[in-house]
Parts: C-alpha cells; structure tokens; sequence
C-alpha cells in the first residue's frame, strides 16, 4: 500500500499562474488552491499542508502577513513556506525570510525549480 502523497497548498491571487504551479506540482503532490490570504489562513487552520507555496503579493492581506500569522501559530509554524513575489530585490527577499520564508522563488521562475524547492521543503517535514 501506497503512502498518501504529501498535500501542497498554492496561495496565488493570479488564476493563470495558479494553475501552473498546480498543475505542474499536482504531478507529484495533492494540491488544493486558494486565491487570497484570508482564505489561505481558514485552508490552513482547517488542514495544515506539508507545504506552502505563497505568494508575496495578495488581495486583502499579503503573503507576508500569512505568513507571519502562520510561524506564530503552534499549528502552523513549522509548515515549510516557498515564498513567489515578482519583487525581487535583496530587501524583499530579506522580508520574506525575516518573515519566516523557507525559500524564496522570483516570479518569472522555471517549473524545474519550482519542481526541485517544492520537493526540498516538503521532504523536510516527514
């Protein structure tokens, strides 16, 4: 008997991109999807994932606030957080871990990192 696959939440207010990184990361994770920070914080609380993939920049409250809301929950803190920003200067990389990031992917990125980060981080949580 097959283990489950591990669960990956994608946190991306934009619909095109959204898919991608589901469906590229859906070849090897369950991925469940939501398009804004209030809705990421009730999917976590209700099933914390093995990983995170957040963007920076979202309607209501940002990535970074998720963020930091999610390392200061017991339940979440140590869920593993690959951060996306079209941002990508060393100071908003900086926040970004500061914030508590695990890693830090540029928006326009290649599906292969995307693909090699995910794995990185979700495999850290077993």
């Amino acid at each position: 008997m097959s283990s489950p696959r591990p669960r990956v939440l994608v946190v991306e207010d934009e619909q095109p991109l959204r898919e991608l990184i589901t469906l590229t990361l859906g070849q090897e994770f369950d991925c469940d999807e939501v398009a804004d920070g209030e809705a990421a914080l009730e999917q976590l609380r209700a099933a914390p994932p093995r990983l995170v993939v957040l963007d920076s920049m979202l309607p209501g409250r940002s990535g970074i606030e998720v963020l930091r809301e999610m390392r200061a929950d017991p339940k979440l803190r140590d869920v593993p957080v690959l951060m996306l920003s079209a941002w990508q200067s060393s100071e908003d990389v900086d926040s970004a871990i500061d914030a508590g990031a695990d890693s830090f992917l540029g928006k326009p990125f290649r599906v292969e990192e995307l693909i090699s980060i995910a794995h990185e981080l979700a495999g850290r949580t077993e």
